[in-house]
């Protein structure tokens, strides 16, 4: 039986600190995307009324069934149109559902992780990309994994200066976006240090850090910042070296190669190149999800990334993926819960569990 765990309106004291039996049960009533009834509440305090159906990631949403199938296209290659296409939606409609599953995918990334295992070890890279165009607009795409589990910490992108070859005619290009989109900064440094503190975040517990990269003159002192100089051990291979399996890079390669292959924004050659940095962001969101919690790690593995490094406790489907909204941060119900359970009851349970062990 479905137990509500706090009142959903904000304004109230039971919004963050509950109490229980806060509510009242106030019967049930049918909607047409669910099979079985949805009970309704009324808060003892506020006296607002909710329903379970307010705990759900798909609240208000008009068509909550083509939830899963959008995001899986969008995490296996398509383009907004062609899944717009697919399930049978208009383009404005499939965009706003996707960045709704985009922003519920961030707080999912961001509240179902926890302290890294022992003996985890980081790999750190950046590929290029661009926005709108390619030769006025580039971008770079940090990106930070555990290197066994392939388990993808964080990727942002960040605006970079156009570089390269600079013919009378691309100087002319960029000088017309200048005038249009103003001059474009280099946040890459900014970019790669937030991508390093979100490793640092979960790697408060590991006595020894250690990170891989290639031979980037910025990236020893952004490590030492960000992941604590007296505990990093940082190890560099050349970019130039073969990109092969005994490439000490190989597995953060071989994500960025997937990244490219599964998001059509990031593709070398193709039309599906995002206009704003912003949407490609939410892109990257949710291929992370689908990657960390949904796809094996690999094609013979029966686990996820996420399981292999305890972040949950078995491979998530994309429906269960979209379960319950994460707004709420740890204090959000957790997507695998059977009981109305919070991830960071969730959480302190199975640390519990294996202290016990």
């Amino acid at each position: 039986m479905f137990v509500p765990p706090r009142c959903p309106n904000r304004g109230c004291a039971q919004h963050t600190d509950p109490t229980p039996r806060f509510y009242w049960r106030k019967g049930f009533y049918r909607a047409l995307c669910r099979p079985h009834p949805i009970p309704r509440f009324r808060c003892r305090f506020c006296r607002r009324g909710f329903s379970r159906q307010t705990f759900r990631m798909d609240y208000r949403d008009h068509r909550p069934d083509l939830n899963s199938r959008v995001f899986l296209s969008l995490a296996t290659g398509l383009g907004l149109r062609q899944t717009a296409r697919n399930v049978g939606l208009s383009n404005r409609c499939t965009e706003l559902k996707v960045r709704k599953l985009a922003r519920h995918a961030r707080r999912l990334n961001l509240n179902l992780r926890h302290a890294l295992p022992p003996n985890s070890r980081l790999q750190f890279d950046e590929f290029e990309t661009f926005e709108g165009e390619r030769n006025t607009r580039p971008l770079s795409v940090p990106m930070l994994i555990e290197m066994d589990s392939r388990y993808i910490i964080w990727s942002e992108s960040a605006t970079i200066r156009p570089r390269g070859r600079m013919s009378q005619a691309r100087q002319r290009a960029i000088a017309k976006s200048e005038i249009r989109h103003g001059r474009r900064g280099d946040s890459s440094r900014r970019g790669s240090a937030r991508t390093l503190r979100r490793g640092a975040a979960i790697a408060g517990e590991l006595k020894v850090v250690t990170l891989f990269t290639d031979e980037k003159s910025t990236y020893p002192k952004l490590a030492r910042e960000a992941l604590g100089a007296s505990r990093l051990k940082h190890l560099r291979t050349s970019s130039k070296r073969v990109r092969n399996v005994f490439n000490p890079l190989f597995p953060i390669n071989n994500t960025e190669a997937m990244m490219r292959d599964h998001i059509g924004r990031l593709r070398r050659e193709s039309w599906l190149v995002s206009k704003k940095r912003r949407y490609l962001d939410l892109g990257l969101q949710i291929w992370m999800a689908y990657r960390n919690y949904v796809r094996r790690r690999f094609n013979h593995d029966e686990q996820s990334s996420a399981q292999r490094l305890g972040f949950v406790d078995r491979r998530m489907s994309v429906g269960q993926l979209l379960t319950w909204r994460q707004d709420w941060g740890r204090e959000s119900l957790h997507p695998l819960t059977r009981s109305s359970e919070t991830v960071a009851g969730w959480m302190n349970r199975r640390r519990g569990g294996l202290l016990a062990a």
